[in-house]
């Protein structure tokens, strides 16, 4: 695996008990529909939280955030709509993203965009 796929399985790894800590509930992880893929899915308080998980090990290149294109948002909303179709006790879903970096020897920084994209 490369070292981009493996920092990116790692940040999932950190979302996800990040998450949990939070009191959120995970009900899925790497959802897919068509080669289009949601990162988390999770709930809370009766909410689907849709979760685009972006890892950097520096802001050389910009912030992990800021690699959420348009495109990328509309094919989150489409794998989205089918897993609410087959899971229609959520009425309500939200769009979060959360940008990690891992620089070395230091602790990840995490920051948690709620309703991040409609």
């Amino acid at each position: 695996m490369s070292k981009h796929k493996q920092l990116g399985k790692k940040g999932e790894i950190i979302a996800r008990e990040y998450l949990k800590k939070n009191n959120y509930s995970i009900l899925a992880q790497n959802f897919c529909k068509d080669k289009k893929e949601i990162d988390i899915i999770a709930e809370k308080d009766g909410l689907l939280i849709i979760v685009e998980v972006k890892t950097r090990s520096s802001h050389q290149f910009g912030f992990p955030e800021e690699a959420v294109s348009i495109e990328k948002e509309e094919n989150i909303k489409e794998v989205a709509e089918e897993y609410q179709y087959e899971n229609p006790k959520y009425q309500e879903m939200r769009f979060d993203i959360i940008s990690i970096t891992i620089k070395r020897n230091k602790k990840p920084e995490i920051v948690h965009f709620k309703d991040a994209f409609y």
